[in-house]
């Protein structure tokens, strides 16, 4: 499975946020630029994740995006699932598969998928943030690599 770059940048936003000063706003274009993404496709991705209720967001002069909720409060799975909006593998219907009276693919792909979002569960995005990451983090809020010292 390989996932959309729609949850990359998602999960890049939310480890992102996790390390901000909070007297610093934090802006879509700066997230952008530090990632070196599109900010239109950044637009789509933080809407999504505001309406979920995973972000705060703030207009006008001082405004900016924040964590709803404290880090571990993130299940990596559930916000995989989410951001992907998969509810299966394959589908089978369209078009109709001549092997789907008996065909047993989709329920092995369904069960895997399952265990996938299962396993992922196990970590919060404060798990993803620990020591070097959240390091690595602190450098891109400052503007630097995040690989430099």
């Amino acid at each position: 499975m390989q996932l959309t770059r729609f949850t990359d940048l998602g999960l890049r936003v939310l480890m992102y946020l996790t390390q901000r000063d909070p007297m610093v706003p934090v802006t879509i274009p700066g997230i952008a630029e530090r990632f070196g993404i599109s900010r239109n496709h950044l637009v789509k991705v933080v809407h999504a994740m505001g309406q979920q209720g995973w972000l705060v967001t703030t207009r006008g002069k001082g405004g900016g995006i924040a964590l709803a909720r404290p880090a571990a409060e993130y299940r990596i799975g559930e916000v995989i699932r989410s951001l992907e909006a998969t509810g299966s593998l394959i589908d089978c219907a369209t078009p109709p598969c001549l092997l789907m009276p008996g065909c047993r693919l989709k329920s092995a792909l369904d069960e895997g998928l399952e265990a996938f979002y299962r396993s992922l569960n196990g970590y919060t995005l404060a798990d993803l943030v620990a020591e070097r990451t959240g390091e690595a983090i602190i450098r891109l809020h400052r503007g630097r690599p995040a690989d430099a010292p």
